[in-house]
C-alpha cells in the first residue's frame, strides 16, 4: 500500500512550479488569440492535447487502463461528466481572457479552494474548524460586496470556481491515474472537437492554416500549454505533502492578477478593492489552519512512531 507524502521532493517541487507557472502565464497566450472565437481554441485544445497525452501513456506502458475503461460503462459516464466540466471550464477562462475579464478569472481561482472546503463539509460531511468557517465566510462576503457593486453576481469567477471545483470532486471519484483520465477525458472530447473543427473548416470560418501562420502556429500550440502542465502537475503532487500544494495553487492566481492589472490594465474598481483584500485574508486564514493541522498530524505521526519503539 502507498504511504502518504510526508515530506517535499525538490524534483516533485520544481515539478509543481513548473505547473503552477505555465498556468500563470497562460493569459497571455490566451491573449494573443483573443480575435478566435473561444470554442475553436477550445477545440483545438482538446485535439493537440490527445498524441502527447497519448505519448505519455505509451511511454509509462500504461495504455490498457484506458482501453480497459473505454469498456468500462459506469466509469466512462465519470470519465465524460469529468470531460464536460473541463470543457466548461476551459471555455469560461478562455472568454473570460478574450473580453478583458482576467482579473475576475483570478478571482475564480482565489475563491476556488475555499469552494473546495464548502463543498467537502456539505457533500462529504468533513467538519469544518472555526479558522476555515471564517475563511468562507469572507470569502462569501467579498463575493457579496462584487455582487452589489455589479448589480449582478460575478458569473465568470463563479463559473470559473464551481466548474473547477465539482471537476475537482467527480475526479476523486474516477478510479484512474492522473494522466490516464486526462488521456480519457480528451479521448471523449475528440470527435465533437473534431466535428465542430471540419464544420468551421467547410464553412470558411476557420482560423486553422487560412493563410495567417501566426494562428496556426498559436492553435496547434494550444495542445502543449494544455497537456504540458497538467503532466507536469500530476507527477509533481505525488511528491509534496498536501500542505505544499495547498499553498502553491495560490501562485498562478496571483500570477494571472498581476498580468490583468499590469500587462492587461484593467482597472480595479472600488469594490475589487475591497473584495481581493478579503479574499487574500480569507486564504491567508485558510493557509494558516492548513499549515498547524499539518504540522499537529506530524507530531503525532512522531509521537505514535516514538511509542511504538518504546
Amino acid at each position: 500500500m502507498s504511504q502518504p507524502q510526508t515530506g517535499d521532493s525538490p524534483r516533485g517541487l520544481a515539478y509543481a512550479l513548473a505547473a503552477y507557472g505555465l498556468w500563470g502565464v497562460l493569459p497571455l497566450y490566451m491573449k494573443a488569440m483573443a480575435h478566435i472565437p473561444p470554442t475553436e481554441i477550445i477545440a483545438h485544445r482538446v485535439l493537440w492535447s490527445l498524441p502527447i497525452a497519448a505519448a505519455v501513456l505509451l511511454w509509462q506502458r500504461r495504455a490498457a487502463d484506458v482501453v480497459a475503461a473505454i469498456r468500462n460503462p459506469r466509469l466512462l459516464a465519470m470519465a465524460a461528466l469529468t470531460a464536460t466540466l473541463i470543457s466548461v471550464n476551459w471555455l469560461i477562462y478562455v472568454w473570460a481572457i478574450a473580453n478583458d475579464q482576467t482579473l475576475n478569472a483570478a478571482l475564480g481561482y482565489y475563491v476556488n479552494p475555499l469552494f473546495s472546503v464548502l463543498v467537502g463539509a456539505t457533500l462529504l460531511r468533513e467538519k469544518l474548524s472555526r479558522a476555515q468557517l471564517v475563511a468562507v465566510a469572507l470569502a462569501a462576503a467579498a463575493v457579496a460586496v462584487l455582487t452589489v457593486q455589479m448589480g449582478r453576481l460575478p458569473a465568470v469567477a463563479l463559473g470559473l470556481t464551481l466548474s473547477w471545483g465539482l471537476y475537482a470532486l467527480c475526479k476523486k471519484s474516477l478510479p484512474l491515474g492522473p494522466n490516464q483520465g486526462f488521456t480519457l477525458e480528451v479521448l471523449l472530447l475528440t470527435p465533437p472537437a473534431l466535428a465542430y473543427l471540419l464544420w468551421l473548416s467547410v464553412n470558411g470560418q476557420s482560423h486553422f492554416a487560412a493563410g495567417n501562420l501566426t494562428d496556426t502556429l498559436l492553435l496547434i500550440g494550444c495542445g502543449p500549454i494544455t497537456a504540458i502542465p497538467l503532466l507536469f502537475y500530476a507527477n509533481g503532487a505525488k511528491l509534496l505533502r498536501l500542505s505544499t500544494i495547498g499553498l502553491l495553487q495560490y501562485l498562478t492566481p496571483t500570477m494571472v492578477f498581476l498580468c490583468a492589472v499590469l500587462i492587461f490594465g484593467e482597472p480595479m474598481g472600488t469594490a475589487r478593492m475591497i473584495a481581493f483584500p478579503m479574499i487574500w485574508a480569507a486564504l491567508a486564514i485558510y493557509s494558516f489552519s492548513l499549515l498547524r493541522g499539518a504540522g499537529l498530524a506530524r507530531r503525532a505521526r512522531r509521537g505514535g512512531t516514538t511509542h511504538r519503539a518504546q
